[in-house]
């Protein structure tokens, strides 16, 4: 990670949420929330947050056009992605990035199940972009993989940080870069059986990671970029709130995690279409984070107009 990083505090840097997404029923209502969040936290002190665009690589229209700002783009061709939709990430951003006229100079790349805490500042620093750092995404442990996609001539495995693609705020211009070698490196370790075996669901995070590095592109690693309930357990400062994991507890406020609850929040448990308004509470004794994600949810589905529509 870069050291001795400041930023400049005399002028704003204001940076576009692009948000990738699908037109299936489970994409939608997780988009729905994620921009009613965006547009309560956009204008308030302290936030940079510029304009936003819902990425939807289904190739075709949908019904929320008229509710999420929307450029559509082309999944990739049938068969391609191998069943992995993930695939369709990087490929939906090189293809937007070629049509998109934006007025902001950076953008901050987002997924369906990202919350807004707080406002969000620009915390990239002039050329350096700024990203997550995930505990599970260990470069240095899968070397011998790295290393059929990032010579050694290119430096240290060290070199390729321990991210994803999201979030990450980045300039445009070198995203513009980074984003073809990104789907290409995805499909090569898509198609490497034992990159695919290694790397499972999180192989698109590592390729974005690796393309960065073949790029000389390193990521100031900001912690407080998001939270991940339930493992944390306060939103404090941070920024968003991840909801990919299921949060469940039972009546005595104790986490059983990979055991159903008897409360429980869980976004896979509405696959088929939106989730209910006015989810029960968690019960006493639960982490404050998993408390508060459920308020946020209860909130925008309460005040986002049609709710109950796909």
């Amino acid at each position: 990670m870069p050291e001795d990083v400041k930023k400049a505090k005399n002028a704003k840097m204001p940076f576009h949420v692009a948000l990738t997404a699908t037109d299936a029923p489970y994409s939608k209502w997780q988009c729905r929330i994620m921009y009613y969040w965006y547009k309560k936290k956009k204008d308030l002190p302290g936030s940079e947050m510029g304009g936003f665009t819902r990425i939807l690589h289904s190739g075709k229209p949908d019904n929320l056009m008229d509710e999420i700002p929307t450029t559509v783009v082309d999944p990739l061709p049938a068969g391609l992605d191998q069943g992995y939709v993930v695939l369709n990430r990087p490929w939906a951003f090189v293809q937007w990035l070629e049509k998109a006229s934006i007025e902001e100079e950076y953008i901050l790349m987002a997924e369906p199940d990202h919350v807004f805490i707080n406002p969000l500042p620009n915390l990239a620093r002039g050329g350096l972009p700024a990203a997550f750092p995930f505990f599970y995404i260990k470069p240095a442990d899968h070397e011998s993989i790295i290393r059929k996609y990032y010579p050694e001539e290119k430096g240290p495995v060290t070199n390729v940080d321990p991210i994803g693609n999201s979030p990450v705020i980045i300039k445009k211009e070198l995203l513009e870069k980074i984003a073809p070698t990104w789907m290409n490196i995805s499909l090569k370790m898509k198609r490497d059986q034992e990159t695919d075996k290694a790397f499972g669901w999180v192989l698109e995070m590592y390729a974005y990671a690796v393309a960065s590095a073949l790029h000389d592109v390193q990521h100031i690693l900001r912690k407080d970029f998001m939270v991940q309930p339930p493992w944390d357990l306060a939103t404090g400062k941070n920024f968003i709130i991840h909801y990919t994991y299921g949060c469940d507890y039972n009546l005595k406020g104790e986490l059983t995690y990979g055991k159903i609850g008897e409360w429980r929040f869980d976004k896979r448990s509405y696959l088929g279409g939106p989730m209910p308004r006015n989810l029960a509470l968690p019960p006493r004794g639960v982490p404050e984070s998993v408390v508060t994600l459920v308020k946020m949810v209860n909130e925008a589905t309460a005040n986002i107009p049609n709710w109950d529509t796909e």
